[in-house]
């Protein structure tokens, strides 16, 4: 999953992107009003959380929620701010943000919060199944048959993207836009390799593997393995 933070304090923005990055999300950070617009208006369809600082040069977070806003109503919003009245919060919800979170905060706060809205916005929980296969985002876990399997934190972004989309067929360019961050080289050849990771460490022994290779197109994870 991809989030996007617009944070021009370099400490904050590190802070969020590294815990966040250790969580297995694919991060996006834009130090500068103007340039975090453009980020977004440009990737709307690929986040699928935006974190936005109230105060930045260029161009304030008020008016990139409005901007943002008038293009999706979809994407998440979470303003990150100073600002500590019920006035502000009512004027930042009132701009298009769907929370509201004031510095300083831990980020396991920052993490339920976003975990709760990209469940809100796709209607699911935060377990998803595929035959035998279990993946439990709260508890950060997969299981096969009941027993853990060890993923590193990409297999298990990339894992989890699949299984959103299960039944549907996740195009590469999809998945690299999804699962990677936008600075990552494109080399989809990658995919490949992790792919081949989850299938050794999923697939049942004699038993057909649980991700489908559509060729020249992707990947996909079938309602009934």
């Amino acid at each position: 999953m991809r989030i996007l933070i617009v944070e021009d304090e370099t400490s904050i923005a590190n802070f969020i992107r590294d815990g966040l990055m250790e969580e297995g999300f694919a991060v996006d950070v834009a130090d500068n009003g103007k340039a975090g617009l453009q980020m977004a208006l440009d990737n709307l369809e690929d986040y699928d959380v935006i974190l936005l600082d109230w105060m930045l040069p260029g161009l304030n977070g008020i008016e990139i929620c409005r901007r943002i806003r008038q293009e999706s109503l979809l994407v998440p919003i979470i303003f990150l701010t100073a600002r500590d009245t019920v006035d502000d919060a009512v004027f930042g919800l009132e701009a298009g943000a769907n929370d509201y979170i004031r510095k300083p905060f831990s980020f396991e706060e920052l993490l339920a919060r976003i975990r709760v809205l990209m469940r809100t916005r796709s209607h699911e929980g935060l377990v998803f199944t595929a035959g035998r296969v279990e993946l439990n985002i709260e508890k950060h876990t997969v299981t096969r048959g009941g027993k853990p399997v060890d993923l590193t934190q990409k297999e298990f972004a990339l894992l989890e993207y699949l299984l959103r989309s299960k039944g549907k067929v996740c195009r590469r360019t999809r998945i690299i836009e999804k699962v990677w961050d936008i600075h990552f080289d494109h080399n989809q050849s990658v995919i490949d390799v992790y792919i081949n990771a989850l299938r050794r460490k999923l697939d049942e022994p004699g038993a057909p593997s649980l991700i489908t290779t559509i060729r020249g197109v992707g990947y996909k994870i079938d309602t009934d393995p």
